[in-house]
């Protein structure tokens, strides 16, 4: 316990959603890898513990479900009391849809059309996508505050770029729906409000897209590894003296 305790004071600590698996997962792994303990999100403890005990010493699985405020509280508070404050805070919880599991990209797109989108499951997914990423960052706030290179990254998508979507050329256009897509639009707006009043604290917040990345997300489908797909979000995380306020994917900046 006591070499725990020494190890949170001289290492950077960090924070991501939903790290027992997917994306997140290899953020916190590459994380560790830095030298950051790493605590690692998980709405079911012991998938969380299971991740946490493959990343290594460096990592320690806390129980959070984004859309319950009690278990973001207490996660805040755990982390307050061991390490006293937080350095990075990476949003990756993240659901695709709120029906059938199994189904194929085609089909949880052809659900979340416009024309015939259940509003019950667009209420689910933005609780998850957008609020909770609202409630972690307002909870985490005065343990940020505490860092003096605090930053906020939050994973959002390609999809979720309205000048990108509205493009003609866009391959992507068929499959920007109301449900997982526009709760991508609504979190990058999100980011680009708390980075405005952030700034004037030093604290950076911004979003990247993973870009298309083999997942539960996407029923596994997707055609970049998870090492391609944590990249950016990494990069972004590290990068203590950057900007704030910005969008970008794999490949760069993308369009708002």
């Amino acid at each position: 316990m006591e070499n725990k305790i020494e190890s949170l004071k001289s290492q950077p600590i960090a924070l991501v959603t939903g790290a027992n698996q997917g994306v997140g997962f290899q953020i916190a792994k590459e994380l560790a890898a830095n030298g950051y303990t790493v605590y690692v999100g998980s709405r079911n403890l012991s998938n969380g513990e299971k991740a946490a005990a493959e990343i290594g010493v460096n990592a320690h699985a806390i129980q959070l479900d984004v859309t319950k405020q009690a278990t973001i509280e207490a996660a805040i508070e755990r982390i307050g009391k061991e390490a006293g404050r937080l350095d990075l805070l990476v949003n990756n919880a993240g659901i695709a849809h709120a029906g059938k599991p199994g189904r194929t990209v085609e089909e949880v797109m052809e659900s979340g059309r416009a024309v015939n989108v259940s509003l019950d499951e667009v209420r689910t997914v933005w609780e998850t996508n957008v609020f909770g990423v609202i409630a972690v960052t307002q909870a985490a706030l005065p343990l940020l505050r505490k860092s003096s290179a605090a930053r906020i990254v939050n994973v959002s998508s390609g999809l979720g770029s309205l000048t990108w979507i509205s493009d003609p050329e866009c391959w992507a256009r068929q499959h920007f729906g109301i449900v997982y897509a526009a709760s991508k639009t609504a979190l990058n707006a999100v980011t680009l409000a708390f980075a405005l009043e952030l700034e004037k604290e030093n604290i950076k917040v911004n979003t990247t897209s993973p870009g298309y990345t083999a997942t539960a997300l996407n029923n596994f489908q997707g055609t970049d590894s998870l090492g391609v797909g944590s990249r950016e979000p990494v990069r972004v995380a590290l990068e203590t003296d950057g900007p704030t306020g910005t969008f970008t994917g794999p490949e760069g900046p993308m369009p708002w």
